[in-house]
Order: C-alpha cells, then sequence, then structure tokens
C-alpha cells in the first residue's frame, strides 16, 4: 500500500509539473504609426472580385496572364533562396521537438554481466573461483520536475521561433512572387521598346531610300541627306542596345526563378493585362499590416523573447531532479527473473542556487534587454510596413492622371509629326524639323512604355506590401 501511494503521489507531482509558468504576460505593443494613410485616394474596382480585400486575393487569380502564372509557379519550385526558407522551418521544427522532449522522461532498459576472478590466496575457501552477477533494469535520470516553469517557457519560446520561421519563409516567398512578376514585365516591356525602336527604324531607313534619290535630283541639300542617315544610326544603335537589354532581362529572370525558363512562357505584345488592379478602400486601417508575413515574423519574435525571461526567472529557484530505475539481480542468469532478484532504486535531487557571482541576475537582464530589443524590431517592422505602403499609394494617386497626360502628349507629337513630316516630302521645309518631331514622337511613345511599366509594378508592389497572397502555395 506504500509503494501504491508512493507511486501515486510521484505521478500526481509529474502531472503538476509544467503547470506554472513565470513568463510575462504578453501584451501586443501599440501601433508607432497612423490609423490610415494620406494618400489613401487609390481606390479602383478589382477584376476579380470588389468584395475581396486584397489579402485574400491569391496570386494565382491576382495575375492573369497565364505565362506569368507559370513562371511564378516554377520559381517557388526552383528558387533557392525560398528552398532555404523552407529547410530553415524544418530546422526549427527539429529544434522545437528537441526542446518538447526535455518536458518528458527520457527512459531506457539496460542488461549488464560482470565476471571476476579471485585469486586463490584471497579466497576465503584457499582456491580460486569465478564470480558472475546479471542484472536488467528500466529507468530514467536527472528527469527535471518543472515545478517552476523554465522548461515550458523554453518550449514556448523554441515554438515561437519556429512560428517565425514559418512566416518568414511566407514573407519570402509574396518577395519572391513580386519579384517574379517584376521581372517578367520588365521583360515584356523591353520587348515592346525593342518593336518601337525597329518600327521607327524601319521608317527612318524608307525616308534614307527616298531622301537619297531626291538628292541625286537635286531636291535636297547634302546637309539633309547626312541628318536623315544619322537618326537612321542612331536608331539603330536603339535596337542594338534594346537587343542586349532584353538578353539581360531574361538572365535576371532565371536567376530569380532558378531554372530556365521556356520560351513558350515568355511575354509577347502588351503586358498591359498581366495584372488586376485590386480595391483598396478610402478607409483602409492600417491595422491591415499585422496580418503582414514579416510583421507577424517579428512579433513571434518578440513572444519568444517574452518566454525567454520566464526561463531566466524559474533559473532563480531550485531546481528538482528524479532518478529512478527497477529491475532484476542475480548471479545466475537462469534465475534472473525470479520475484526474490528484484531491485529498484529512488534518488531525488534538489539544487538550490545560494551564490553565483550575479550570473543569474545578468541572464535575467539579457533576457528582458532581449525582449526590449524585440519590441523596437516589431515596432520597427510595422514602420517600415506603413512607409512601404504610403510609398505605393502615392504612386497609384497619380497613375491615372500620368497615364492620361502621357497618352494625350503621343498623339499630339504625331500629329505634329505628321505635319512636319508632310513639309518635309513636299519641300516646304528642311529635314531638321521633321527629324525634331521624330525624335520628340519617339520619346514620348518611350515614355508611355516605361509609365505603363510603372503603373503594373506598381499594382504588384500594392498587392505586395498589403500583404497578399497568404495563401499563395
Amino acid at each position: 500500500m506504500k509503494k501504491i501511494l508512493s507511486l501515486s503521489v510521484l505521478m500526481s507531482t509529474l502531472l503538476l509539473a509544467g503547470c506554472m509558468s513565470m513568463a510575462p504576460d504578453y501584451q501586443r505593443p501599440s501601433m508607432p504609426v497612423a490609423d490610415q494613410w494620406r494618400s489613401n485616394t487609390a481606390s479602383a474596382t478589382t477584376q476579380t472580385n470588389p468584395a475581396t480585400p486584397l489579402s485574400e486575393i491569391s496570386w494565382q487569380s491576382f495575375f492573369l496572364d497565364e505565362r506569368l502564372r507559370k513562371v511564378i509557379a516554377l520559381a517557388l519550385e526552383h528558387n533557392r533562396d525560398l528552398r532555404v526558407s523552407v529547410l530553415n522551418i524544418e530546422k526549427a521544427r527539429a529544434e522545437y521537438r528537441v526542446q518538447r522532449s526535455e518536458s518528458l522522461p527520457s527512459v531506457s532498459v539496460g542488461g549488464t554481466q560482470t565476471a571476476s576472478r579471485t585469486a586463490a590466496a584471497a579466497s576465503t575457501t584457499g582456491a580460486s573461483s569465478v564470480g558472475r552477477q546479471y542484472s536488467a533494469e528500466i529507468g530514467f535520470s536527472s528527469y527535471e520536475l518543472d515545478l517552476f516553469g523554465r522548461i515550458r517557457s523554453l518550449n514556448d519560446q523554441a515554438l515561437e521561433r519556429f512560428f517565425a520561421t514559418e512566416e518568414t519563409k511566407r514573407s519570402a516567398q509574396l518577395s519572391l512572387i513580386a519579384e517574379v512578376a517584376g521581372d517578367w514585365l520588365t521583360l515584356a516591356t523591353n520587348q515592346q521598346l525593342l518593336t518601337l525602336a525597329g518600327n521607327t527604324l524601319a521608317s527612318q531607313q524608307k525616308t534614307l531610300t527616298l531622301s537619297e534619290a531626291r538628292h541625286k535630283v537635286g531636291a535636297i541639300s547634302g546637309m539633309d541627306l547626312a541628318q536623315i542617315r544619322t537618326s537612321v544610326e542612331s536608331a539603330r544603335l536603339d535596337v542594338a542596345q534594346q537587343k542586349a537589354q532584353i538578353e539581360q532581362d531574361r538572365n535576371a529572370l532565371e536567376l530569380v526563378v532558378g531554372t530556365a525558363v521556356p520560351d513558350a512562357l515568355l511575354p509577347t505584345g502588351s503586358s498591359t493585362r498581366a495584372v488586376t488592379l485590386a480595391q483598396i478602400p478610402a478607409s483602409l486601417s492600417s491595422r491591415v499590416l499585422l496580418e503582414r508575413p514579416d510583421v507577424l515574423s517579428a512579433e513571434h519574435t518578440l513572444k519568444a523573447a517574452n518566454a525567454e525571461i520566464g526561463a531566466a526567472r524559474a533559473a532563480f529557484f531550485p531546481t528538482i531532479s528524479l532518478t529512478a530505475s527497477g529491475g532484476f539481480s542475480s548471479d545466475q542468469l537462469s534465475g534472473l527473473f525470479t520475484g526474490a532478484n528484484r531491485t529498484w532504486s529512488f534518488v531525488p535531487t534538489v539544487s538550490i542556487p545560494i551564490f553565483n557571482a550575479g550570473n543569474l541576475q545578468a541572464s535575467l537582464k539579457v533576457s528582458e534587454t532581449e525582449r526590449d530589443i524585440a519590441v523596437a524590431d516589431y515596432e520597427k517592422s510595422i514602420q517600415t510596413a506603413f512607409s512601404e505602403v504610403a510609398d505605393a499609394l502615392a504612386v497609384r494617386a497619380s497613375m491615372k492622371e500620368q497615364l492620361d497626360a502621357q497618352k494625350a502628349l503621343v498623339q499630339a507629337s504625331q500629329a505634329a509629326y505628321r505635319l512636319a513630316d508632310a513639309r518635309y516630302r513636299n519641300g516646304i521645309d528642311g529635314y531638321l524639323d521633321a527629324l525634331d518631331a521624330q525624335r520628340t514622337l519617339y520619346s514620348a511613345q518611350q515614355t508611355q512604355l516605361s509609365l505603363y511599366l510603372t503603373d503594373l509594378k506598381n499594382r504588384v508592389t500594392l498587392y505586395k506590401v498589403l500583404g497578399g497572397g497568404m495563401n499563395a502555395g
């Protein structure tokens, strides 16, 4: 009965171990930013579902071009930085399991045989003899009863760090999606710029052919002909530079993707419909930033630092460890497991810190300082996120006006070029006026394509900085 009572007391103690925690109660820090953004005037109807918040739109729905979606899928599979993030999650998960195992006793089974020979001179019988001892036991050693929550706090710390690595992976995934989309759209725009340069070169070459014929009959001067040849070579240079740029763009895209991108997945033609424009409510609260994966990662890191304080506080209190075993011992192997040969041992150990030259106090101070650093990092992550969104909204607010103005400028430049070219062909003006008009038109068309790219990249940036693609996979 006494053994049963002792066993019950021991089991109750084990069950109660770890129910206490000395970690401070976690309080999420207040947001160190304004409730809303000043430039939030960029509301626009989404091409998917106007009622769907941006953070809930999957990247498969946000990006409309099937080729771009396939390139992003390739990157999610092959990108090395993302692969490192996934491996870091596996590492953190394993570290959490290692730490969590400290909450439970480690049980082992062992068996031994001891043989010894006694010399005749040392024997009481006057003859040498060989003695054998057999034993088998099961037990655990140095199992710490977590009465003050030290191990529990360390478990919480490891778990929060695991959660932080998961959010870091999601943040890396979202950044990768945005980077791949930006590189793919840049390649598409430069292909359009190459087409524009090629068309300009073809137009200049036709003008040169016509002008050479007119020069032979004395209709135009040698100066006009030289200016036309200059414009042809300038256009030829632009074509060559755009071809080189396109190759560089493709190399950059394949580096981010992590593998070769098939020709069938490269952009062709216009890319103005490659991404959707999601709705941004005029009353968008900055609390949406709390769901960004990088902010969530910083918060989990803060919680881990908070738990570490609990472990440092618990170190000031006594540590109780248990070692226990039970088994059999006999000098005959055949009778090892008989009832009379049962053995057991129970060794509780109590360690009480008395003097440690301030080591425990210093460790607690370190933990508290790390918690304060984590608070500052968390607040900084929110401020950075707020600034990123503010910048993206500022661009979005004036984008339509810029596109409309540039479109009008292109139309005016086209009209001016047609008039100047007609006056040149009719011999009214020299070629210099027509050349200036053509350069103005060419520059306006290049700027228009660049603005289209800025518009598309801004949509991708808003999707990223507002935490879109949470369910990306």
